[in-house]
């Protein structure tokens, strides 16, 4: 049984395809962007979208190398929210209707944050299905309860997103967007003293006052460029820890999966994990491949999958 999976995001346009033993292809591009600029209008994204979208298709089904499709499998929504919408969605969803069309196949459908959620299940060695997850990107921090397939948003930012956090002092600092991997490198040469507090209320976080520290140090020159990188990191890895230390609080649950564009750093999954063990916080965190932690469609092909099977029962 293949899949294929689409998904197109505000930083990707993504074609995947996977089987019961996994992903089988996985075929992106991010969107680009100015030097200097955060990201893309939506208008700007979605025309994008619809200019790599045929091409990623056509790069998917050539390395499928003649397989059968058994079902297509779409993100058309951001969150499994009555409200959640975003026009970038629109041109996955609307490719995957003509796709599946064509191949006389089913279209299924999901959301981009689950597509996150399976992605980094896959090898990740969470088996259970009850536990904690952790999207964490440009567009989202919320920590969530996965309960037998139903989320549960237990908690979030009231501001900015780590992802956000993170490309906005990148960007500031001359590094090209998306900035996470730039800023890892930079990170990585210097040194944090943990110089910016944790900002928490009620189990939810906020980024804004580290974005005004970070920024008054970039404007005064107080810090060398790579201790800044250090110390944003620094607050993200602490914040996140404190988050899920009260969601662990809240639910007794804890088993931790952790995906999104910022799980994609080793020095964020290193650190964090230290932290854990140093501080004896008592969570059991897990990690997928680092290829598929960002905005990928391969998530998505194997919810397809998941669904395909469930149908079969």
């Amino acid at each position: 049984m293949t899949v294929l999976g689409i998904d197109t995001s505000c930083y990707t346009t993504s074609v995947a395809a996977a089987d019961e033993n996994g992903v089988i292809t996985s075929c992106r591009k991010l969107l680009p962007v100015q030097t200097g600029a955060r990201g893309l209008r939506q208008s700007e994204a979605v025309f994008v979208h619809m200019k790599q979208l045929p091409a990623l298709y056509e790069e998917a089904m050539q390395a499928l190398n003649g397989r059968t499709i058994d079902a297509v499998c779409v993100s058309e929504t951001p969150r499994d929210d009555e409200d959640s919408y975003m026009p970038v969605f629109k041109c996955g969803s609307a490719f995957a209707q003509v796709a599946a069309s064509t191949l006389k196949v089913p279209l299924l459908r999901t959301t981009h944050q689950r597509g996150h959620v399976r992605a980094a299940l896959q090898d990740s060695g969470l088996t259970e299905n009850r536990y904690l997850a952790v999207h964490l990107s440009g567009g989202t921090t919320e920590v969530l309860l996965m309960d037998n397939n139903n989320l549960e948003l237990i908690a979030g930012t009231r501001d900015l997103h780590a992802g956000q956090l993170i490309d906005r002092i990148g960007v500031a600092l001359g590094l090209p967007f998306p900035a996470g991997p730039s800023l890892e490198k930079l990170a990585m040469e210097g040194e944090s003293l943990s110089l910016i507090p944790v900002s928490m209320q009620e189990g939810d976080c906020h980024f804004s006052g580290a974005e005004a520290k970070a920024m008054k140090w970039i404007k005064t020159e107080e810090l060398y460029p790579c201790n800044i990188a250090a110390e944003i990191f620094s607050v993200v890895e602490r914040t996140v820890l404190r988050m899920l230390k009260s969601a662990m609080e809240k639910t007794g649950e804890h088993n931790v999966i952790i995906t999104g564009g910022v799980a994609s750093s080793q020095l964020f999954r290193d650190q964090i994990n230290f932290i854990n063990k140093k501080r004896r916080l008592g969570l059991d965190l897990y990690f997928g491949q680092r290829q598929y932690a960002g905005d990928n469609a391969a998530g998505v092909a194997l919810i397809g999958v998941d669904k395909m099977k469930e149908g079969l029962k």
